[in-house]
């Protein structure tokens, strides 16, 4: 099929809404050259396409067959999280790619609150074994009473308030926190290996091996 005017400014105005989606999630460079791609692929769709009595019908099936530009970008983004946090560990991948399954599934967002909780614990108990030098007297075992009432950083403390412990609060809270952060990191990337082990390949797979091959 070759396509009119019409339908070149049709194709246009979708690359044009993918190009700016893409762009929102990606390096310009990815987004640039993911948009070639997906840009070729259109084309050799249309032009192994029957016009069929309408054109603008035969156009639109073949766009239907990729989704609306906003949830390609979507997808392509969260694909890429997931080869990039599954192959390098970065953390940054791996947030984005919790981030994508937190939004759209209530499983995803379970675990991605619970990862997200192991983070930010491991990260408190680094940050209190870094006070502990400058804040000796603000920063351990919180008892009220004789009873222990909590562990961390207190500024000020309360009144009936003692702070039991002395430097090896630091190399403890230290080790807690690294083994909980590294601990998480590895649950992080274990649990998105097995989501992306248990999903059905997605449209957008499908369509990543045909412009691969």
């Amino acid at each position: 099929m070759k396509l009119t005017d019409a339908g070149e400014a049709r194709v246009r105005g979708y690359l044009y809404v993918l190009g700016r989606s893409l762009g929102i999630s990606l390096p310009p460079h990815v987004a640039a050259d993911t948009l070639s791609e997906i840009e070729s692929h259109i084309r050799e769709r249309v032009t192994q396409t029957e016009s069929l009595p309408d054109e603008e019908v035969a156009l639109e099936r073949v766009l239907g067959e990729l989704g609306p530009p906003l949830r390609v970008a979507q997808a392509y983004s969260a694909e890429m999280a997931f080869d990039e946090a599954l192959v390098t560990g970065g953390l940054r991948a791996i947030s984005r790619a919790l981030w994508s399954i937190a939004t759209t599934t209530v499983t995803g967002f379970a675990a991605a609150l619970g990862l997200f909780i192991g983070y930010t614990t491991g990260a408190a108990f680094l940050v209190t074994a870094a006070l502990k030098p400058i804040f000796p007297n603000n920063v351990g075992l919180f008892v009220r009473d004789g009873i222990p009432i909590s562990f961390g950083a207190e500024f000020p403390t309360g009144p009936g308030i003692e702070v039991w412990g002395g430097y090896w609060v630091l190399p403890v809270a230290a080790l807690i926190g690294l083994t909980l952060l590294v601990a998480t990191h590895r649950g992080a990337r274990r649990f998105l290996g097995w989501w992306r082990a248990r999903s059905p390949i997605s449209s957008l797979e499908r369509l990543r091996v045909d412009l691969r091959y």
